[in-house]
């Protein structure tokens, strides 16, 4: 070992699904919006002038931060933005989780949590889920656990299973000496949103990205929504860290896409009525899978392996997301695409299984 490399912080870093490069693939393994952001985004960007550009942003973002409260209902002051809900969620774990008792989140869940804990030397506990792969609200009680804060994706990911707002508010009234972060990544294809909790209880922090029901993936943008107090522990987390994150073309695209509501509202639900579809289809085809409320699936078949059915589809220019990890190697995950992307990887999926001499109907 070189002399430097005892003083490296290493971690095993997070995997990010594969971004492929070939033409005329169907990509459908990073929960993506199938459909392009509000109109106004674009116009935001054309009028951006290259001249502004040699000045630094706005470090507030006080534009997107007035937008998103003006959208949800609450002060500016109670609204908090970052480079994707990843940097909003890395930059609450290091603000929020310094108590030396462990941070509790599931065993199978959204997988920057253990990367983000190790990173910054958090303890932490995974807690399993059931054997429906349910989050059990018990098990994050202080009572029975105590904690240095807790978190947990609503609906879940990779499952996509919502977690009822009774239990929500549970676990957040059984924590109130530690924050309690709610990641709601995908909470807008169908699920019920813990922010009318957030007036009730200032340890409860809830965030959400426009990286998947708005349509900006390629923009980086995420919030969080909290009680004064935890927002200002977060600002003066974030400028101790870096001033200024999100830039002026981010701004202006995020400020956009808030303001054009009734897009917003028509491409969810055409996710939705999608996904739906998408249910039927592959359950006439024997896959298994539980309700989820997100913009994918999370589904296994009882004859064929899913690393098998992983490849085949790679093979076909279909990419779906494949975790080889413990309870949940036979899952794919699927991410929602438009019909016609659906149609095309339910057919595949059907004529595979002919093949393999599995009756579908």
């Amino acid at each position: 070992m070189r002399g430097w490399e005892k003083n490296v912080r290493k971690v095993v870093p997070y995997v990010p699904g594969e971004q492929p490069k070939e033409e005329n693939i169907i990509k459908l393994n990073t929960n993506e919006n199938p459909y392009p952001p509000a109109p106004g985004v674009k116009l935001a960007l054309e009028r951006l002038e290259a001249e502004h550009l040699k000045k630094y942003p706005d470090p507030a973002a006080t534009e997107l931060v007035r937008a998103l409260a003006d959208r949800y209902g609450v002060k500016p002051e109670q609204v908090f933005v970052g480079v994707g809900s990843d940097d909003v969620l890395a930059m609450s774990f290091l603000t929020f989780f310094n108590s030396e008792k462990p941070v509790l989140f599931p065993d199978i869940t959204y997988s920057f949590y253990d990367v983000w804990a190790e990173l910054f030397r958090i303890p932490y506990v995974q807690i399993p889920l059931n054997e429906r792969f349910e989050i059990c609200p018990e098990d994050y009680f202080a009572a029975n656990r105590p904690n240095g804060g807790v978190i947990f994706p609503n609906p879940n990911a990779p499952t996509g299973l919502e977690l009822d707002p009774d239990a929500v508010e549970q676990i957040v009234r059984e924590n109130p000496d530690v924050v309690v972060i709610v990641d709601e990544a995908y909470v807008d294809f169908g699920a019920k949103s813990a922010l009318p909790l957030v007036e009730q209880y200032d340890n409860l922090l809830v965030v959400q990205t426009f990286s998947k029901s708005r349509s900006l993936a390629g923009m980086r943008i995420g919030f969080a929504i909290g009680s004064e107090a935890l927002i200002s522990c977060l600002n003066d987390v974030k400028y101790s860290f870096n001033s200024y994150t999100m830039s002026q073309a981010v701004i202006a695209a995020g400020t956009a896409a808030v303001a054009d509501e009734e897009y917003f509202q028509k491409t969810v639900h055409a996710v939705m009525e999608i996904r739906e579809w998408t249910k039927e289809k592959l359950r006439a085809l024997g896959f298994l899978f539980n309700d989820s409320k997100a913009n994918f699936i999370f589904a296994s078949h009882p004859e064929i392996p899913a690393k098998e059915l992983f490849e085949a589809l790679r093979g076909a220019h279909i990419f779906v997301r494949y975790f080889d990890k413990p309870r949940i190697s036979n899952y794919l995950r699927i991410s929602i695409g438009t019909r016609e992307e659906m149609e095309r990887l339910t057919e595949f999926l059907a004529e595979f299984l002919r093949k393999k001499n599995i009756q579908v109907k």
